[in-house]
Formats: C-alpha cells, structure tokens, sequence
C-alpha cells in the first residue's frame, strides 16, 4: 500500500487508514453502508455526509441528489474517493442484527459446533455445545459483499466478472468463527451455514451463472462439505464445514432451516413461511407435502429503494399510525427521525390508505407527491410504487401456491413470518396493504428460523422432508404476471380492513 489518508466515521469512533486516491466502498460496506444498486451510482441509497474534509460532488452525486443535500455535504459513498483526510456520518446505515436464543438440540456427540446464517444483508453466528445443546456464544456483522449490491442478482452480476465474493464471504466468517471460539477453535467438529441460493453458491465458489437469467436453475443446489483446510479456515483438520442444500431456484437453505424451526412439515394443518426480504422466499404446506417458491420483491421492505429509506437504527420512523385527525411516528432511540425503515414505510402507506391521503390505486390523493410524517421526513410517490411492485411480487407468489395446492387463503391456519422483516412488522399493516392476505391474528413472527433450523442440523445427515417438498418456479408460471398486477392494488376500503385486521395497536 501507497501513501493512506486518515477517515473517521461518526458517530461510531472508528478512525480508518485508506490508500490514497481509492474508493471507499469495500471499507465503508464493513461498517454499514449499503450499496443497493451495487456502486453504480444511480439509488441514492449510499449516501453519507461529510462533515469534515473535502469530497467534491460527482456527476452521480447531481443527478440524483437534491441541492438540499448537496448543500449539508450528502455524497454518495460509492462516489467518494480517498483523496484527502474525512469525517463521515453514517450512524443511520448501523443495525441490530437478529439472532436466536433457543438451544440446539442436545446429543450424545461432545465438541463444539457452530451454526450459521448467511443472510444478504447480515450474518449471525452461534456457537453450541454439541452435548447440551446449549449457544455458548453469538456474533453477528454485515456482509461485507453488500459493497457489490444489496440483492442478490447485482451480486451474481457482479460474480459472473470478479471472484472476490467468495473470497470475501469465506474470510468474514472465518474471523468470526475465531471471535466465537476464543481460543477453543480445536473444540470445533461441524460448522452448518444456510442460506439463500446465491448465498450458498457464492460462498461454495460454485458458478451463479445459471442464476442470472430464466429459468433461473442451477445443477448445484445440494449440499456442499469442505474442509478447514480447503477454506484456509483455522480449525482442526478433522472439522466438517457443511452448507446444507438448497431447494429450487432462489429458494435456499435458510427456507430448509425456517421449514425445521417452524415444524411446518409437522401436523396436517396448512400453514406457510414467508420471508420478507429482497429474495420473499415462500412455504406453503404441511406433513404430506410442502411447495416452496421465490419471487424477486426487491430491497422496499428494507427501505433501500426508499428515498429517504434507513436501516432500523436510531432515527428512523418505525411506526406510523392515524388517529382519525394526525399522524403519530415511533422514532427509533427517541431522537429527531432522520429517515424511515421497512415497518415504518409499511406502516405509512396503510396510515395514508386510512386517512384517504393514498387511494387504492397506489396514487396519492389531489394530485400531491410528497406526505409529510414527520419533519424532515417524507414520503414520497415513488416510495408507494416500490412497496407496490414488492408487496405485489409476495401476494401473487402465495396465490400461486395456493391454487397449486388447490386451497384458499382462508385455509391457511398460520402465516409464519421469518428474519428480522417480519419480526418487526405490525401484521395489521402489513393487512391493510394486501402485503399478507390472511386475518392479522394468523401471523406469527418466527424471529430468525434460520439460525434456529441451523443449530438443530447439527451432526443431522439426512433430511426425510426433502422429500416432500416440491419447488415452483414462479418465473415460468403464466399466471404470475397477471396475478402480480392485481395484487399491486391496496385493499379498498374499511370494510376489507375491519374483516381482516385486528385494532391498529395490535
């Protein structure tokens, strides 16, 4: 490395060396920052404020901008350059990352385990007593590969020409796994990741190539073992690294691992598993048999698309309610809201379809295009479409499920609700949107099924309910589109709302 400048990111008090002239992204993704549309510097879903320094605005920077922003010193991360010593804010990109406290199950087996999430957007890892079951430590960080996208088709783009995804990834979880032992790591027999389909081939190095376009199917979705040493990893050679398969698609193993959490293969009732993110992954079924499909809902339910969208950190409005004369906003922390998150957009948009400020049609009311919730917050009409299109893609998915199975959505006895998303919502929003179209009472937050299906594959080598389950592609399916349309509507009118939701406090 050249010469380096000094850059310091408040409010977390972390002062960073980098070379001089280099962009920011790959050091700015470890602490936070997004990159939802992969660097290319067109969403505005990066931006970050100079509060010291110098950091000239780029052409990227004008256009999608306001003067406002430009004015208290806004850029976007992916623009900025090392070129001279910084003061960055970018507390509103942090966030809790969620985890799981059940145990594992108890065996005969002793050493340690450890369990894993892959998620997107952030990683959770346990560590487990293989005999008690019992989680002996917890680590949780951001993908450090969200710097080349926040969904996953900008990262098998970015894939198909840079291998340093997989590097990346491998690395990450290595330091955590040695964070997690300390000084135990020659305890370690299994490590057990899950996770979504791109996640499970960009960690393996297996070619996403098949992913990047219709029919979306990969030859490679079963299990993948390694070896420390084939990872360069720091555990006993004797130590299986295991990531269980995938089950068609985009539908992974994390879906696996909420299927075993949830018991959803147990008992004849229907039920389903829903996991909101910008992958929706969808199960629907029970002991006989379990369809499963995914649908691309984009990054709306983690306010990445959003104008003023945030992580659920401090600041960000995280429920919005009407009273019948204003709007009240829940601020994370109790502080000056700066930006909304993904249950606060939800929660917005079914306000504005009470207080008649949003019509059905998605439009806002009079002509407006911007609502107001709380100052300096704002809602804007190009927010209301991408919640829209992502609340479109998940309704039409479980349409199509049901009518494989050849149910009704008044069948289904439970909605469980899985990753932080869901557990964060207000079902009676998420009703009053036609996000889940089932009575609000029916959803269940699963927290993060994950890493609970995760912890109880430890030392499992065989999975009888995979042979039940049968994956439905939605993309070759020649009544999504048109179902997708007509779930891009809202529900019109209380009389949809009084039927299907609980009291808006609920």
């Amino acid at each position: 490395m050249g010469a380096t400048v000094r850059i310091e990111l408040d409010p977390l008090g972390i002062v960073l060396d980098a070379e001089q002239g280099s962009t920011l992204e790959s050091i700015l993704a470890m602490h936070g920052v997004e990159f939802p549309c992969g660097g290319a510097g067109t969403c505005g879903g990066c931006r970050v404020q100079v509060l010291a320094g110098a950091a000239e605005p780029q052409e990227a920077d004008l256009l999608v901008l306001t003067d406002a922003e430009l004015a208290a010193g806004y850029r976007l991360a992916c623009r900025i350059r090392a070129d001279s010593p910084l003061k960055l804010k970018v507390d509103q990109w942090s966030m809790p990352v969620l985890s799981d406290d059940a145990a594992g199950a108890a065996s005969l087996r002793h050493g340690l385990a450890v369990a894993i999430d892959l998620g997107t957007t952030t990683l959770a890892a346990q560590l487990i007593d293989q005999k008690t079951g019992a989680v002996l430590g917890l680590r949780t960080a951001l993908n450090p590969q969200s710097a080349h996208g926040a969904d996953v088709m900008s990262r098998v783009r970015f894939s198909l020409s840079n291998g340093e995804l997989t590097t990346l990834i491998r690395s990450c979880l290595a330091q955590m796994i040695a964070d997690l032992a300390d000084g135990r790591a020659a305890e370690i027999v299994e490590v057990v990741l899950v996770g979504n389909t791109v996640m499970h081939h960009l960690f393996c190095g297996l070619d996403a190539e098949p992913l990047a376009h219709v029919p979306f199917r990969s030859p490679n979705l079963g299990e993948q073992r390694f070896s420390p040493q084939q990872l360069g990893w720091n555990l006993p050679a004797s130590a299986v690294i295991r990531f269980l398969p995938c089950l068609g698609g985009f539908v992974g193993s994390d879906i696996l691992a909420g299927i075993l959490a949830t018991s959803l293969h147990a008992g004849h009732q229907l039920r389903a598993l829903i996991d909101l993110g910008t992958n929706g992954e969808i199960a629907l079924g029970n002991c006989d048999r379990i369809l499963c499909a995914s649908t691309a809902a984009g990054t709306a339910f983690e306010a990445g698309a959003i104008r003023m969208g945030m992580r659920a950190a401090v600041g960000a409005v995280s429920h919005v309610s009407w009273d019948g004369v204003r709007l009240h906003c829940g601020v994370i922390g109790d502080v000056e809201p700066r930006g909304i998150c993904g249950s606060g957009l939800i929660d917005a948009v079914a306000a504005g379809l009470d207080m008649g400020a949003i019509l059905p049609s998605g439009r806002m009311a009079n002509g407006d295009k911007v609502m107001s919730l709380q100052h300096p917050v704002e809602l804007y009409q190009a927010d209301i479409r991408e919640l829209q299109l992502a609340k479109g893609a998940i309704a039409a998915g479980l349409r199509i499920l049901l009518e494989h199975w050849g149910a009704e959505l008044d069948g289904i006895e439970s909605v469980h609700l899985a990753g932080a998303f869901g557990n964060y919502v207000r079902p009676r929003s998420a009703c009053r949107i036609g996000l889940l179209e089932v009575p609000a009472e029916r959803l269940i937050a699963a927290g993060n099924s994950a890493l609970r299906g995760a912890k109880l594959s430890i030392g499992v080598d065989h999975f009888p309910v995979l042979g039940i389950i049968e994956h439905v592609p939605l993309a070759s399916d020649p009544e999504f589109e048109d179902k997708f349309v007509d779930c891009m509507s809202f529900p019109d009118g209380h009389e949809t709302v009084a039927a299907n939701c609980v009291h808006p406090d609920d």
